[in-house]
């Protein structure tokens, strides 16, 4: 279905239940200065303004609006972005609920789309390895064999051949390189001069693509299209199948060599792990589990970090001042030589301007511009709104990132000093997750955050003190309409020599 059939089809409802009203009440939301009819035109005619204007009409209407459209689909939602909402959300009996496990069925028993409730013991299993000596050992070794072999070759050869580069895509196959080793032991190599064809890195596209779908499409419509094999699903169907050949095929590997390589990776750490617990081996041991959240652990290490250091190079295209100090603080931490690979672990966490800088992009630009949730039962919100079971819950991060109340009167610039604490440059300030949530919260807090930023820091350190990055002028910048929020059209660049 095109996006004007869903238009015209919805078009065609509202007018359909405008006629048929049985009272004015009815009609109250579908006034023209109501948060709902704000909010249409620019879903279907601006969408690359969406988040915009949905922070335009949260500011408007005190940080929460209820869009009351239970008439239509049985369900009504509100969004908030006001932290004591946020903040009662994510620490009460609030789910990811159905909806959310449904638009992810591909990943099967992965524990990413689990409940709360649910999720508490799988994660004992599927995060362990975050405390593992091993996993930190390995870290630094990844990164700089990834940075050698992918990410200087193709800068370099670009470089020499004064090619313009998308870095969006380069990010995207650094990060998903960089994952696959760590995850499976393997490197995809799709970071290669020419951006080789990449199977796995295609399939993870049209998955991520059919899910947004699948949230924006009512439930009916994407199970009709699943059944005949068209549009999105039929991607989704080819994707799937893609990617549990080629991390079946890791496995198997896995299976054969468990005793010939000393390397650590997390698939051979749940083999390994499974083993050594009789009473939950055989589902930790099984191939669809391990696939499964293998899956998940490639989106999560690949997507956020690859969208956020795309809007950072663009912010810094923006503010040389911002590049000038990551400069002069590499040079002055550091001190590395002309020609350098920054992988040291040591080295990284003393960059606190640049771990600013990140965290500021992060706060503008967050990779997860909403997250959902559904009430487990009938509740009333710190702000008075009351909800039930049939109330969509949307955490506006986005919104929550341009709130004056939080950030002050400069909340749309992008400026990394606001995250030096007060102690000078010896940390980076932190911010209560009810404020800040590009990390979660409590028991749904991200367990890689560390591990994730010291990746991000080490591809940009390396990029700015070996090469200047010059972004293309002229290029249209906006969200992509997407579950993540990346660049609709990427970012086109030119590399020099620093």
């Amino acid at each position: 279905m095109s996006y004007l059939e869903i238009l015209v089809a919805i078009i065609f409802c509202s007018l359909i239940f405008i006629l048929l009203a049985p009272n004015k009440n009815t009609l109250l939301f579908l006034s023209w200065n109501s948060p709902l009819m704000k909010l249409m035109p620019t879903v279907y005619l601006k969408s690359h303004e969406l988040y915009d204007k949905m922070t335009q009409v949260l500011a408007e209407n005190k940080g929460t609006i209820l869009l009351k459209t239970s008439w239509f689909t049985n369900l009504d939602t509100l969004v908030t972005s006001d932290p004591t909402n946020v903040q009662h959300v994510m620490s009460s009996n609030y789910q990811r609920g159905s909806e959310f496990r449904k638009a992810f069925d591909f990943l099967g028993d992965a524990a990413f789309i689990k409940d709360l409730h649910e999720w508490r013991e799988e994660k004992k299993f599927t995060h362990a390895f975050y405390k593992e000596n091993q996993f930190h050992k390995s870290t630094p070794k990844i990164i700089h064999h990834t940075l050698e072999k992918g990410l200087i070759t193709v800068l370099d050869h670009a470089l020499h051949q004064n090619q313009v580069i998308n870095l969006q895509n380069l990010f995207n196959r650094y990060m998903l390189d960089a994952t696959c080793l760590l995850a499976t032991g393997f490197d995809l190599g799709s970071l290669r001069v020419g951006f080789p064809k990449a199977p796995l890195l295609d399939a993870m596209d049209d998955m991520a693509e059919a899910v947004f779908f699948r949230h924006i499409l009512p439930e009916r419509v994407w199970r009709m299209q699943r059944w005949l094999r068209i549009g999105k699903e039929k991607k989704l169907a080819e994707a799937s199948v893609v990617v549990h050949q080629i991390l079946g095929d890791y496995l198997s590997k896995k299976y054969e060599n468990q005793e010939t390589c000393e390397d650590f990776d997390v698939l051979r750490f749940y083999l390994s792990e499974a083993a050594g617990d009789s009473k939950k081996s055989i589902k930790h041991a099984e191939k669809t589990f391990l696939v499964a959240n293998i899956t998940t652990l490639l989106f999560a290490g690949r997507d956020t970090s690859g969208a956020l250091l795309t809007w950072l190079f663009y912010l810094i295209s923006t503010n040389p001042l911002v590049e000038n100090k990551i400069l002069e603080e590499i040079r002055q931490i550091i001190s590395p030589p002309k020609h350098y690979i920054f992988y040291k672990a040591e080295e990284l966490s003393k960059l606190v301007y640049l771990q600013s800088a990140l965290t500021e992009s992060l706060r503008l630009f967050p990779p997860v511009p909403v997250i959902i949730r559904d009430p487990i039962r009938e509740d009333v919100l710190p702000s008075g709104h009351k909800v039930d079971q049939k109330t969509k819950i949307i955490l506006c991060t986005y919104a929550m990132g341009r709130m004056p109340e939080i950030w002050g009167e400069d909340c749309g610039e992008f400026k990394p000093e606001r995250w030096i604490s007060g102690k000078g440059s010896s940390g980076v300030k932190h911010v209560a997750s009810n404020s800040f949530l590009a990390f979660g919260s409590g028991q749904w807090a991200c367990p890689g955050r560390e591990v994730a930023f010291t990746r991000m820091k080490a591809v940009v350190a390396t990029i700015l003190h070996n090469y200047h990055v010059q972004v293309l002028e002229g290029q249209r910048i906006s969200p992509s309409v997407s579950a993540l929020l990346t660049m609709k059209h990427g970012l086109k660049a030119t590399i020099s020599s620093r």
